[in-house]
């Protein structure tokens, strides 16, 4: 859907599928948001202590597959060894999804209004707003998930042979600040910026852009007495997630497996 040419009913139609920040309940917003990044954080985390402890140089845990990782896993540590770190995350990430969310979105709607009236197609200024608007969320969520993510990370990889034991999160935090200081805490942090900006903008741009040209596929676009279900919003943001996640993923993937190594030197 182009701009130019493009009717005030056909815009205010598409307008019906977003949410911008000043439309936004903002205290629902970020309790909802909670919620949910909880709840996909438990769903997620058994990979992430597999996907870390295969990451981990001279693991034997490396050379061996996913599945085998996960039997290895359950069969020293139990259930519970899937869930390492989990408690400390889930906690932790908590005042830094506010902080990610906010700036998201404030950074998304300005960039939006910046690029109200410009001679651009819709599904284009969407993914301009939502790719510059997941860098600056990136940027400014970084100083602050670093250091978690160092935390979570050492402590997914316990039970690794040879891993130095720490008892918790305070535990990993006094001792990374004995052994390196608070440089320690912030280990794999610029290449976190520069890799993870980039991805973040890919993935926000794609996830907007997908979102448009499925919108507009389905009719949205052309019909102001349309509107979506919360079924059909929730179908579209789940395959414009996966679009954006299968763009991302070629960048982030190699990088993470350098970034984790940089991060847990000191465990192993």
């Amino acid at each position: 859907m182009e701009t130019e040419g493009a009717t005030a009913p056909q815009l205010a139609a598409l307008a019906d599928t977003d949410i911008n920040w000043d439309r936004l309940d903002k205290a629902r917003f970020h309790i909802i948001g909670a919620i949910l990044f909880t709840v996909q954080s438990a769903l997620i985390h058994p990979t992430a202590v597999g996907k870390t402890r295969m990451q981990v140089a001279g693991s034997r845990l490396s050379q061996i597959t996913g599945f085998s990782v996960f039997r290895h896993i359950i069969r020293s540590d139990g259930i519970p060894g899937l869930f390492r770190g989990f408690g400390t995350s889930a906690v932790g990430s908590l005042p830094g999804r506010v902080l990610a969310l906010t700036s998201l979105e404030v950074s998304k709607d300005m960039m939006l209004k910046y690029t109200h009236g410009l001679n651009m197609p819709e599904a284009t200024r969407a993914a301009v707003a939502n790719g510059f608007a997941g860098m600056v969320s990136n940027l400014v969520s970084c100083v602050y998930f670093v250091p978690l993510d160092v935390i979570c990370q050492r402590l997914m990889v316990q039970g690794i042979p040879g891993t130095k034991p720490c008892t918790g999160p305070f535990d990993v935090t006094r001792k990374v600040l004995k052994a390196e200081g608070v440089r320690g805490m912030y280990r794999g942090f610029g290449l976190t910026v520069v890799t993870q900006s980039p991805a973040q903008a890919l993935w926000w741009g794609a996830y907007g852009a997908a979102q448009h040209i499925i919108w507009r596929n389905l009719g949205y676009g052309d019909n102001t007495d349309k509107k979506p279900s919360h079924m059909e919003m929730v179908a579209v943001q789940a395959t414009a997630g996966l679009a954006a996640g299968a763009c991302s993923s070629v960048i982030t993937t190699p990088i993470d497996t350098v970034k984790t190594r940089l991060q847990v030197w000191w465990c192993v």
